[in-house]
C-alpha cells in the first residue's frame, strides 16, 4: 500500500512537470506569434511614410495621365472641399428607385430609423447612396458644434461605456449592444477611434456610429483614432470598400466621410478625472493647448515630403522630428506644434521605460513612460488615461501603475481566436470593470492549443512572406556572411543568420525561437539560408526574379497607385498607364528594372490584347504561393489529445 501511494504521488509530480513544460511551451509560442503579428502591422504602417513620399514625388514629377494626373493625386492628397456637400442638394437630388428594397430613413432620425438600419446591417443590407451622404451630412454639421475635448459627467447617468478599436468588424458592435445595450440617454458610450479599416463592414460600423450620435448627441460619444485619416483609408481598405459598393456616388460619399472624420473630437473627459484618447500622450501634450487646435484643418496625420523617406538607404525617419522640413501644401493646414498635438494624441504607445522617444517602430507619435504620463496627470489633475491604438490579447491591458488602461474592442484581429475583444463601464466611483467577448461560434470550439495552433500558422505564413519579399537583400547579406560559399547548401552561424535578418527586416522578432519554424540546420549546427525560401514560390511565370520580387514587395502600394488611376472603377487598366506608372514608380525606389522588362510585361498580361490589363488578375498573380498550403491545412483542424 505504501509503494502504490509513493508510486501515485511520482506519477502525479511527473504529469505536473509535464503539463507545466506544456504549458510553458504553449505560452511561448503563444508570445511569439503575438509579437510577429504585431511587428508586422507595424511595420506597415511604417509604410505609410514611404506612400507619402511617393505621392509627392508623383506631384513632383508626373505631368499628364489620363488627363487627371497631378490634379487628381493633389485632390486626394489635399482636397478641396466641394460646396456642393455643405448643401442639401448633396443628396436631395438623388433619386431612390422603387425598386430599392433597402432601409429608408427619416431625418430627423428617430429609434424606429436605427432599429431598421441596424435589422438592415444585419441582414447584409446595404444603404442607398441618398440617405448615406444625407446621415453624412447631418453628421457633419452636428460634429461641427462640437469642442475639441468633450467633458461629461457621471451624476447625469448610471454607468459610462467605452469602447476601443473596432476596425470595420460589425459583428463586435453589434454583440456589443447585445450585451450592453443599444446606445440611448440610459446607457451612453464613448467609442475611442479607429471605426474603419481592415475589416469588411466598416461603412456599417461608421453609419451605425454615426447615426445614434445623431439620435444622442448628449449620450452618444465618438473619438478620433489615427484610421479616421484617408491616407491611411487608402492603405488599409475603408477607401476599397466605398468605391466598391457605392460605384456611382462614391467620390462624393468618400469625401463626406473625410470631413466627417476631421471633424471628429480628439479627447474626452469624465469627471475632469479620466482622459480618454485613442492613442497616448507626449511630454508636450497641454490639454488647454489642444482644445484650441482647429481641428478640421488637420485632414491628414502624415506630412508628405520627400525628405522623410530615402529609399536606396531604406531609412525611415520620424515625422514629428521633421518639422521644419515638412512642405506645407494647403493654406488651410494647422501649424506644425498644433498638427504635433494631435499625431502624438493619435499614434502614441506607452512603454515602461521613463521618458519621451520617437515611436520609430510605427512611423508616427511617440512613446511615453510612466514619468510622462504622471507629470499630465498632476498638471491637469487626472487619475485615470484610457487609451487604445493596440490589440491586446484579453482585450485590455493596465500600465504605468494601473494609471493607463489599454481598451481593444476587435476581437480575432489577427486570426481567428488571436485575441478577444472587450469594454469598460466605469460609474460614479471611476472604477473601470472590464467585460470581455470574442465573436465566433467556431473560436469557442477551439482548445487553447488549437488556438495558438492556427494564430501560430497564420503568423507563420505572413513572416514567411515577409522573407520571401526581401530575398535578395536577405540573400546578399546571407552571402556576405559566408566566407566559405559552397553552392546549393551555403551556410552561416545561427547568430549571423539572425543578424541579418533583423538588420534587413527590422521586426524585432527572436528569430533564434523561430528559427525551427524558417530554415534547416546542418549536421555540424549552421543555418542552411537558402532553405528560407523553399516553402514559397511566385505566383507570376513571365517575370524576372528582381521585378516579381519588387511587385510583391510593393503589391499594396501599387494596388492604391492604380485605384486612383482607374476612375471608372471597372478594374481594367490601359497598357500605357500600366507602362507610365511602373516607370515612375521604379524610378522613385530606385529599383533597376529596365523599360524592356516592363513592356513585356505589360504586354503577358493582356491576355486578350485589347490594350487594357485586369488589375485584379495582375494582383492575384503577383502573390507569394505557399507550397505547403496543402500539406498544412489539416494541422488546423487536428485535434491533439492531451
Amino acid at each position: 500500500c505504501i509503494w502504490s501511494d509513493s508510486s501515485t504521488m511520482k506519477a502525479a509530480v511527473l504529469i505536473q512537470r509535464w503539463y507545466r513544460r506544456y504549458m510553458a511551451h504553449l505560452e511561448m509560442r503563444r508570445r511569439y506569434t503575438w509579437n510577429i503579428f504585431q511587428s508586422i502591422e507595424y511595420a506597415g504602417e511604417q509604410d505609410q511614410l514611404q506612400l507619402s513620399s511617393f505621392f509627392s514625388f508623383m506631384l513632383d514629377n508626373f505631368t499628364q495621365l489620363n488627363g487627371n494626373g497631378p490634379d487628381l493625386i493633389s485632390q486626394l492628397l489635399d482636397p478641396v472641399v466641394d460646396p456642393w456637400l455643405d448643401r442639401e442638394t448633396c443628396y436631395s437630388m438623388i433619386a431612390v428607385p422603387n425598386s430599392y428594397t433597402g432601409p429608408r430613413l427619416s431625418f430627423p432620425l428617430s429609434v424606429t430609423d436605427t432599429n431598421t438600419l441596424l435589422n438592415a446591417f444585419k441582414e447584409q443590407q446595404t444603404l442607398h447612396a441618398r440617405y448615406l451622404l444625407q446621415l453624412l451630412y447631418e453628421t457633419k454639421k452636428l460634429l461641427r458644434q462640437m469642442p475639441n475635448i468633450v467633458y461629461l459627467s457621471t451624476s447625469y447617468t448610471k454607468d459610462i461605456t467605452i469602447c476601443g478599436d473596432l476596425h470595420g468588424r460589425l459583428d463586435d458592435l453589434l454583440l456589443i449592444f447585445y450585451k450592453n445595450g443599444l446606445p440611448s440617454a440610459e446607457t451612453p458610450y464613448v467609442f475611442n477611434g479607429d471605426f474603419v479599416d481592415r475589416g469588411k463592414k466598416s461603412i456599417e460600423v461608421a453609419t451605425l456610429l454615426f447615426a445614434y450620435f445623431l439620435l444622442y448627441p448628449d449620450n452618444m460619444h465618438l473619438n478620433r483614432g489615427n484610421h479616421e485619416d484617408y491616407l491611411m483609408n487608402l492603405r488599409y481598405g475603408f477607401t476599397k470598400e466605398v468605391m466598391q459598393k457605392y460605384k456611382t456616388h462614391g467620390r462624393q460619399i468618400l469625401q463626406l466621410f473625410q470631413d466627417v472624420f476631421s471633424l471628429l473630437p480628439v479627447a474626452t473627459v469624465i469627471d475632469g478625472k479620466v482622459l480618454i484618447v485613442h492613442g497616448g500622450i507626449s511630454d508636450q501634450t497641454d490639454l488647454d493647448f489642444l482644445n484650441s487646435v482647429e481641428r478640421h484643418k488637420v485632414r491628414r496625420l502624415f506630412k508628405y515630403t520627400s525628405s522623410l523617406f530615402v529609399a536606396k538607404h531604406n531609412v525611415l525617419t520620424p515625422l514629428y522630428q521633421n518639422w521644419s522640413n515638412s512642405k506645407l501644401l494647403s493654406p488651410n493646414e494647422t501649424p506644425n506644434s498644433e498638427w504635433k498635438q494631435i499625431v502624438d494624441i493619435l499614434w502614441s504607445d506607452p512603454k515602461n521605460q521613463d521618458g519621451c522617444h520617437p515611436n520609430t517602430f510605427r512611423g508616427g507619435g511617440c512613446y511615453f513612460g510612466p514619468d510622462v504620463t504622471q507629470r499630465l496627470m498632476h498638471q491637469h489633475g487626472l487619475q485615470l488615461l484610457i487609451r487604445s491604438h493596440e490589440c491586446k490579447q484579453e482585450g485590455y491591458e493596465l500600465c504605468h501603475g494601473g494609471q493607463v488602461i489599454t481598451i481593444f474592442s476587435a476581437s480575432n484581429y489577427y486570426e481567428e481566436g488571436s485575441n478577444r475583444g472587450a469594454y469598460i463601464k466605469m460609474g460614479r466611483d471611476l472604477v473601470p470593470r472590464f467585460y470581455q467577448y470574442q465573436v465566433g461560434r467556431g473560436t469557442r470550439k477551439l482548445t487553447l492549443t488549437q488556438r495558438v495552433r492556427v494564430a501560430e500558422g497564420s503568423a507563420l505564413r505572413a513572416l514567411k512572406e515577409k522573407l520571401f519579399t526581401h530575398r535578395s537583400e536577405l540573400m546578399a547579406g546571407f552571402m556576405e556572411c559566408d566566407h566559405n560559399n559552397t553552392g546549393k547548401h551555403s551556410c552561416v552561424s545561427v547568430s549571423d543568420w539572425a543578424q541579418v535578418l533583423e538588420t534587413v527586416l527590422r521586426l524585432d522578432l527572436p528569430w533564434r525561437t523561430l528559427r525551427p519554424h524558417l530554415v534547416r540546420l546542418t549536421a555540424e549546427g549552421a543555418v542552411e539560408y537558402q532553405s528560407c525560401f523553399e516553402d514559397m514560390g511566385s505566383g507570376a511565370q513571365l517575370v524576372t526574379p528582381n521585378l516579381a520580387e519588387t511587385l510583391f514587395r510593393y503589391r499594396t502600394d501599387i494596388e492604391i497607385i492604380f485605384n486612383i488611376i482607374d476612375k471608372d472603377h471597372s478594374g481594367l487598366i490601359s497598357t500605357e498607364e500600366f507602362r507610365q506608372m511602373w516607370r515612375l514608380f521604379s524610378a522613385h525606389l530606385e529599383v533597376d528594372i529596365e523599360d524592356r522588362a516592363i513592356d513585356d510585361l505589360a504586354r503577358s498580361i493582356d491576355f486578350n490584347k485589347d490594350g487594357s490589363i485586369d488589375f485584379t488578375e495582375f494582383l492575384e498573380a503577383f502573390r507569394v504561393v505557399h507550397k505547403l498550403d496543402n500539406r498544412d491545412q489539416p494541422l488546423c483542424g487536428r485535434t491533439e489529445n492531451f
